[in-house]
């Protein structure tokens, strides 16, 4: 369906380098996006981008500590400069809790970290995203999408994890403030919240079988999420077809929230 096609959209990609994130940059390459991936690991950042190759003629990719405002700058605008104007921006990168320590034991530094990897990037780059796209209309026309990842942690208590859980809640707030402000400009804005979904991040989550033994069997579908089932709303989301989709928080987690 033409609707879904993104041939002349530019998109950046934070995290884009693995996972999740690496799964929705070829999703959307492969519907016809030019794609920008960050991440902070240069051989990493560099193998991802040259897996793309083969999803997409245009692919860009550069390192970047999000939690630097200057770089994070820095590299929206040499992004710019290669791609042109930006006409979305998936929000992948953050950090995750670990579920190790007790909220009694937490230290100020540790969920100020949290924040500052979850949010307070997240609200730097969408400032930056925002404003370009506000100030560089296509065709006179201004408009964009703006996606964060957030975490099915955001819809029930996570123990030893409270700065994490948080810090995502914080996220969806953000996102749906930017909703409702942009919406006059055609700027859409929204979460996904992903269920337990195999990564590099959860690989030792997994390896617990008391942890699995407690959690699959409240998964309806009977296992844990993949990248690859993230690709498809990644799409539909900078898609014209998500043009009237706005500040909402998208679970995918293979039913587990609603056990």
């Amino acid at each position: 369906m033409n609707i879904f096609d993104l041939h002349g959209k530019n998109v950046i990609i934070t995290g884009g380098n693995g996972g999740i994130g690496l799964a929705m940059a070829k999703a959307l390459a492969d519907a016809g996006c030019a794609i920008s991936i960050w991440g902070r690991n240069p051989e990493k950042t560099q193998a991802a981008a040259q897996s793309l190759k083969s999803h997409g003629d245009h692919v860009h990719y550069l390192c970047c500590d999000l939690t630097d405002q200057m770089a994070t700058t820095q590299a929206f605008t040499t992004t710019v400069d290669e791609l042109g104007r930006i006409d979305g921006c998936f929000i992948n990168a953050g950090a995750g809790g670990g579920g190790r320590a007790s909220f009694l034991d937490r230290s100020f530094s540790e969920w100020q970290a949290m924040f500052k990897i979850n949010v307070d990037s997240a609200f730097h780059l969408f400032q930056l995203v925002a404003r370009h796209m506000i100030d560089t209309p296509r065709n006179g026309i201004t408009g964009g999408r703006l996606v964060a990842t957030s975490s099915i942690g955001t819809l029930f208590g996570v123990g030893r994890n409270e700065h994490y859980g948080a810090s995502k809640l914080a996220l969806n707030g953000l996102v749906r403030a930017l909703a409702v402000e942009l919406a006059r400009y055609g700027i859409t804005a929204n979460a996904i919240l992903p269920g337990y979904s195999e990564t590099e991040m959860t690989k030792e989550l997994f390896a617990n079988q008391q942890f699995s033994q407690a959690v699959m069997p409240r998964i309806p579908m009977r296992r844990y999420g993949r990248p690859e089932d993230f690709g498809g709303i990644a799409v539909y989301l900078q898609s014209d077809a998500s043009a009237y989709h706005t500040a909402d928080c998208i679970v995918i987690d293979g039913g587990y929230s609603a056990c």
